[in-house]
């Protein structure tokens, strides 16, 4: 991953409602949820959830797809891996972490 796509992957989730709407939708899984379903779990507005899910599309965050007249967002697990990946490519020097940080 480039320092570029980490950047704008890192700053779309550097907002509250953008950081929790990622987060349920990882939390949904693959099949992700309906546009009017994220707005009933968040309680955001039409037009700032519209705001917030072109700000996490446009990161490579999320993926939407149209099911008739309604559309679904699911979150990107490829890109969400790569960034974890790019933070922790260089943990520990390349040595094994210790018990301690374990998550690494």
């Amino acid at each position: 991953m480039k320092n570029s796509d980490a950047l704008a992957a890192l700053s779309a989730l550097a907002n509250e409602y953008r950081l929790a709407i990622f987060r349920l939708l990882v939390q949904q899984g693959p099949e992700g949820l309906a546009v009017g379903r994220i707005a009933e779990r968040t309680g955001l507005p039409n037009a700032t959830l519209s705001f917030h899910l072109r700000e996490l599309s446009a990161a490579g965050l999320l993926d939407a797809r149209k099911e008739g007249r309604f559309i679904f967002y699911n979150a990107n697990f490829d890109t969400m891996n790569a960034v974890i990946g790019f933070l922790t490519e260089n943990c520990c020097g390349g040595k094994p972490c210790p018990p301690s940080r374990s998550r690494c």
